[in-house]
């Protein structure tokens, strides 16, 4: 069986690939405990100064695997979040390497990140509306720290994606390349993180990652309250088969 999360670490840069590329690396349970695993092994490694997360298959991210959500499945982890990663992030830094879709919790594990190199050709989205669901991995409170109010805004109510260069323009982004290098400008920026010391990198991290307030622990649980409604709500699961039954959902806002 092939592994949902592959690993490797060369000088200083320890590299997680999403590995589902059949399945636009969408995350399902496996893969969230796999993802955590791996972040709490790199977290312990003294070899290891920087992390970057990417997706195999020229996808970054389909987000939930919607089919094993129908089935009863929820790709997260008390007090770590969605896919082990978005309520919990590493102490050490993180890079999204972002090539193609980063959609829904793929989007919000890219917001997740330090910091983002994204191909030219890559869109971030949060399109949950659609699914009758919002971003509750942190997408919605994140989006509206890190792009100006009214563009979040749009994202968040139309599920409409943002292309990566208007992305790199508000900021969201911060190195562009061309397609199929977005994990070699990773690396690259990680290299010029990892050879700083460690000590002073982590605390950086720490306060420029506080100041920001995105864990807010009223917010968090504010969110919490409001996912559990709409996450166990019918239309939620209608938007999951109808997705899986390819066809339009029909939503009886309940």
């Amino acid at each position: 069986m092939t592994a949902p999360v592959l690993t490797e670490v060369t000088d200083g840069v320890g590299v997680l690939t999403l590995n589902r590329p059949a399945a636009k690396n969408a995350v399902d349970l496996a893969t969230t405990e796999a993802l955590a695993a791996a972040i709490d092994e790199f977290e312990a490694r003294d070899d290891v100064a920087v992390l970057v997360l990417t997706g195999a298959g020229g996808t970054f991210c389909a987000g939930m695997d919607l089919k094993a959500f129908a089935r009863g499945e929820r790709p997260r982890i008390e007090g770590r979040g969605f896919a082990g990663l978005t309520e919990a992030p590493p102490a050490k830094p993180l890079i999204a390497a972002v090539e193609g879709w980063a959609l829904a919790g793929g989007c919000e594990l890219a917001l997740s990140a330090d910091l983002v190199v994204a191909a030219r050709d890559a869109r971030f989205g949060i399109p949950e509306v659609k699914r009758g669901l919002f971003a509750a991995g942190g997408g919605v409170l994140r989006l509206a720290k890190a792009l100006p109010y009214q563009r979040a805004m749009e994202m968040a109510l139309t599920g409409d994606p943002l292309p990566a260069e208007e992305a790199h323009r508000f900021g969201l982004v911060n190195t562009l390349t061309e397609p199929g290098g977005a994990l070699a400008g990773a690396r690259e920026l990680a290299a010029r993180i990892a050879v700083n010391g460690p000590l002073g990198v982590r605390a950086s991290k720490q306060l420029i990652a506080g100041s920001v307030g995105w864990t807010d622990r009223a917010a968090l649980d504010a969110q919490r309250e409001l996912a559990d409604r709409v996450f166990g709500s019918a239309d939620a699961l209608e938007g999951a088969r109808a997705f899986a039954e390819k066809r339009p959902p029909v939503w009886r806002g309940e």
